[in-house]
C-alpha cells in the first residue's frame, strides 16, 4: 500500500475538513495492519513454542502494543469529535 499524496492549495472548508477526517481514517487503517500483526505473532509462537517464559514475553509485548493503540484510538476519537458541529450545510451526508 502506498501512501497517499497530500498537495497543498486554497481547498474550501469542507474540502479541509473531509482531508483531514480521510487522514483519521487511514490512520485507523494502519492501526488495524498492526493489530492483525500482533494476532498473527500471538498465533505463531503459541504454534512454535512451549517455553513459558517466551509466551510471557510476547504475551507482554503484545498486550504494550495493544495498549499503546488503545491510547492512539481515544485520540483519533477525539479528533474526529472536534468535527461534529463544524460541517457547513453542504458537507453534511443526509
Amino acid at each position: 500500500m502506498s501512501m497517499p499524496q497530500i498537495t497543498h492549495g486554497t481547498e474550501s472548508r469542507c474540502q479541509a475538513i473531509t482531508d483531514i477526517i480521510a487522514s483519521i481514517a487511514l490512520e485507523q487503517t494502519a492501526l488495524s495492519h498492526i493489530l492483525n500483526a500482533e494476532g498473527e505473532k500471538l498465533q505463531k509462537v503459541i504454534a512454535e513454542s512451549s517455553n513459558v517464559e517466551e509466551l510471557l514475553c510476547v504475551n507482554k509485548s503484545v498486550n504494550r502494543m495493544v495498549d499503546s493503540i488503545t491510547k492512539l484510538e481515544f485520540m483519533l476519537q477525539s479528533k474526529l469529535q472536534l468535527f461534529d458541529d463544524c460541517l457547513c450545510d453542504s458537507c453534511r451526508l443526509v
